[in-house]
């Protein structure tokens, strides 16, 4: 399939391969410009600048986290927990991170890893370890603004305006992600888009079944910032920590889903 994008006078073509890669990319709607003064939205679009080093511990931390929370190794998230706490994540980051996850991989396994979130707090504090608290959200839009502030969400992260088949035939899905996946969670400024995006590849990553979501959160990565060369350095990660599948499947993912 190939789309057009007009965005800030400069015309973007890109061909993605398969419809369902672009559940995240998605959509468009009219008064979505409007929306793109709103607080929530400048404070995130300031994240879209290109990153120029590699990335930091706590950038692949966040990934690590997303990844074991995904599958529901809970012994291997308490290890990423931590490692991601002495790296210099918040407790406010690993939250929204999991906060974030059941948008991905379904409340459950959100739920669980949040309990071990507690846990390990718990345990660190009983050691003597000061772990910042972080940042909660600025000021989130107002429920009767949600759709079209996420839905501006979502065409900054996708580079543009998309449709597809699958969001007419199931409007209520195009909406529920509208409103509250890029509505709502999109908009809680307290985990920039960088970081978003690491942890959704993360837990792609380590799913099966995925690989279409995977390629696309690999391009919105992009759009956010990040580098195909940023993006490889998890592969090494994930095998460090004895997940090959997880690695091989980002590496298969890298080599065929570059932006075209």
């Amino acid at each position: 399939m190939r789309f057009v994008i007009n965005l800030d006078g400069i015309t973007i073509r890109r061909r993605m391969g398969s419809l369902l890669a672009l559940w995240v990319a998605l959509f468009c709607s009219s008064g979505a410009a409007e929306e793109a003064s709103r607080p929530t939205s400048i404070r995130n679009r300031t994240m879209l600048t290109q990153q120029q080093h590699p990335l930091t511990a706590p950038q692949k931390q966040t990934a690590a986290i997303a990844a074991s929370a995904a599958t529901g190794d809970i012994p291997a998230l308490n290890a990423a927990l931590h490692q991601g706490l002495d790296a210099g994540l918040t407790i406010s980051d690993c939250r929204e991170i999991l906060v974030q996850l059941y948008a991905y991989a379904g409340f459950p396994r959100s739920l669980n890893a949040l309990a071990e979130l507690m846990k390990v707090a718990e345990a660190r504090r009983e050691q003597g370890k000061n772990d910042a608290e972080g940042n909660t959200p600025g000021p989130l839009p107002k429920p009767e603004e949600m759709l079209a502030v996420g839905t501006q969400n979502q065409t900054t992260l996708a580079g543009g305006p998309v449709k597809g088949a699958l969001f007419d035939f199931a409007p209520a899905i195009d909406s529920y992600l509208k409103v509250h996946l890029f509505g709502d969670i999109f908009s809680r400024d307290n985990l920039d888009w960088k970081r978003r995006e690491l942890a959704t590849v993360g837990a792609l990553a380590a799913m099966t079944g995925v690989e279409s979501q995977l390629k696309a959160h690999l391009n919105i990565s992009r759009n956010v910032g990040l580098t195909d060369a940023q993006l490889a350095e998890l592969v090494p990660l994930f095998e460090s920590r004895g997940e090959q599948n997880t690695a091989q499947r980002l590496q298969r993912a890298l080599e065929s889903g570059s932006a075209q």
